[in-house]
């Protein structure tokens, strides 16, 4: 089925056997649910209508007191409860623990479009294709407010805010075109912001990819041309005139500040350092003459040069083992 046929599915198909487990899950709470409620319900309707007003019935309170039953109408829904609390628990660890071999897409929410970088460095708005069989992650913020991409057909969504990087995964199993959409109201255009997710086979993506023209280098190396379209080796390669901490395997290294701490130059400490050299403290040893690049980077160019950092890092890191 087209996923332009029917704008709203109450039941989109499942694309991953975690959309089908989650399924399962939401279906045998609500068996379980009705299973509780609905005699309660029928009782209180039967009560009502044998013991009216004006009908001859029995009114008169019994003696009997079954403590057994009180107990187990108490203890038995507690238990059946807490197994479904126990499943979705391990669902929820399982969405927190992405697979090492995870391929990496960047999305960057903003009013009112997706933009989703491949690691080869192809682009797409609103349209998401990707492989089966293979575990992804997508790593998003957002360009001004607080978005959140919603895949029905894997069962997921997740917020993209301003200034902080969310991630979500998933590994799909089943072919074909599903929508995606934003599931937090972001303004006027919200209703507008949705798109197309294709699950391809590992084979199609690969052409795919071919077809659509992927970069050389990938993420990373269009990395490196916004990195000399900028001029950071101008200060931050080796002989440059300006005394600026050199770059090459920067991230993931211990970075120690001037004030005594140290932290770890991870995404989200080389996104701010561009951003807002300020905000983060001084690093030992160099004063502050960078200056700041917000409003002055695009966030798709900010991605592309995070990747080529982190890219050097694991250079380094690898020619430094044994």
């Amino acid at each position: 089925m087209n996923p332009t046929d029917l704008a709203l599915q109450l039941w989109p198909a499942a694309a991953s056997a975690t959309a089908v487990e989650t399924d399962w899950l939401i279906l045998a709470f609500t068996v379980l649910t009705l299973l509780l409620t609905v005699p309660v319900f029928v009782a209180i309707t039967w009560f009502a209508i044998r013991y009216r007003q004006g009908e001859e019935a029995d009114r008169s309170h019994g003696n009997v007191r079954s403590v057994l039953i009180e107990i187990s109408w108490m203890l038995i829904p507690f238990l059946l409860t807490l197994i479904f609390f126990v499943w979705g628990a391990r669902l929820f660890f399982i969405s927190k623990q992405v697979p090492g071999d995870a391929m990496v897409v960047e999305a960057i929410g903003r009013q009112w479009m997706w933009k989703f970088q491949h690691p080869t460095g192809q682009s797409e708005i609103n349209d998401l294709h990707l492989p089966i069989g293979q575990p992804i992650k997508i790593r998003m913020i957002s360009q001004d407010v607080i978005h959140n991409l919603y895949l029905p057909a894997l069962r997921m969504q997740m917020a993209t805010l301003p200034d902080r990087y969310t991630e979500l995964w998933f590994k799909a199993d089943r072919t074909g075109s599903y929508r995606l959409y934003c599931s937090e109201y972001c303004g006027t255009d919200h209703s507008k912001m949705d798109g197309t997710l294709t699950l391809m086979t590992q084979a199609d993506y690969a052409a795919w990819l071919q077809n659509a023209g992927a970069q050389q280098g990938g993420q990373a190396g269009a990395g490196r041309v916004v990195y000399e379209s900028y001029a950071c080796g101008s200060c931050h390669d080796p002989g440059a005139k300006v005394r600026a901490p050199s770059l090459a395997g920067l991230y993931g290294r211990e970075v120690k500040l001037a004030d005594g701490r140290t932290v770890t130059a991870d995404e989200t400490y080389l996104r701010d350092k561009i951003l807002n050299p300020n905000r983060q403290k001084l690093a030992a040893d160099y004063k502050q003459v960078m200056p700041a690049f917000r409003n002055v980077i695009p966030p798709d160019d900010l991605d592309r040069l995070v990747s080529y950092l982190k890219s050097t890092g694991a250079t380094a890191q690898q020619e430094a083992q044994p």
